[in-house]
């Protein structure tokens, strides 16, 4: 056990934990288990230990192939994965109000936390023309269904359907161009988010910076392409290029913010 905990940050062990009892039961006691719904780090850790059991196996599903939270079905290896039902179902919120158009992301995720839910009893969001499509747990989408009916202080409607009718909206990355002394998180994140050195370390110190969903708190940690960084309070971005270097020495780097 020690050694697997070496693989991960501190933080991380109550969650490990509970993927080792998950992963254990699967195969001494042939239980299987139906998560909740797990950010991408959460997803590998339970990989990860999964392939140290050779007669345990497991699908995540998160409703649509490009989904970035998913739940988890963990199961003896003998089970037939893709027969099982993953308990996901689309909660609708629209509204006839001309102001529901301006609702984002952080709105609908605030009502509905609002309601006493728990962050991860809720897959992805998706904000469309037409209103909102939410991926929810099928065990509390009817308490939700009857509780939601404001959305910063907009009057909505809900309503629950299959999961085989998401509409998603793939997050939009506004693309960035910048030059850096060097790859660190604090010099990349202090010019995407246009906030001093000096005022961006203090959350990384914090544990409020993830980089690829692991907590990451070494400013000077360097980054590379592919890696997701995202700051609480300030957003997300994502290494998309790295461009040689300018004539006074500099790296040219890509970034792709979300928006």
């Amino acid at each position: 056990m020690s050694d697997l905990y070496n693989h991960f940050h501190p933080d991380e062990r109550p969650f490990v934990d509970r993927a080792m009892e998950w992963v254990t039961n699967a195969g001494e006691y042939h239980e299987a288990k139906l998560t909740d719904f797990l950010d991408p780090r959460q997803a590998f850790i339970v990989q990860t230990i999964v392939n140290r059991h050779p007669d345990v196996a497991v699908r995540f599903d998160g409703g649509y192939p490009e989904a970035e939270r998913r739940r988890a079905f963990i199961t003896p290896d003998y089970r037939h994965l893709e027969s099982e039902k993953m308990g996901l179902v689309v909660l609708s919120v629209t509204s006839p109000d001309q102001k529901f158009i301006e609702l984002d992301h952080g709105d609908y995720m605030g009502s509905i936390l609002g309601l006493g839910m728990k962050r991860d009893k809720i897959g992805d969001i998706h904000v469309l023309e037409t209103g909102c499509h939410c991926i929810v747990e099928e065990e509390i989408c009817n308490y939700i269904n009857i509780q939601l009916r404001q959305v910063h202080r907009i009057q909505v409607q809900t309503d629950i359907l299959p999961i085989e009718r998401l509409q998603t909206n793939v997050s939009q990355l506004e693309e960035m161009n910048l030059t850096v002394a060097s790859f660190r998180i604090d010099g990349i994140a202090s010019d995407v988010f246009r906030i001093s050195r000096t005022k961006i370390v203090l959350p990384i110190k914090a544990g409020r910076c993830r980089v690829n969903w692991k907590v990451e708190e070494d400013p000077s940690k360097p980054l590379k392409v592919g890696d997701v960084v995202s700051m609480q309070g300030l957003g997300r971005f994502k290494v998309l290029e790295i461009d040689g270097v300018t004539k006074k020495g500099r790296n040219r780097v890509k970034i792709g913010k979300f928006v």
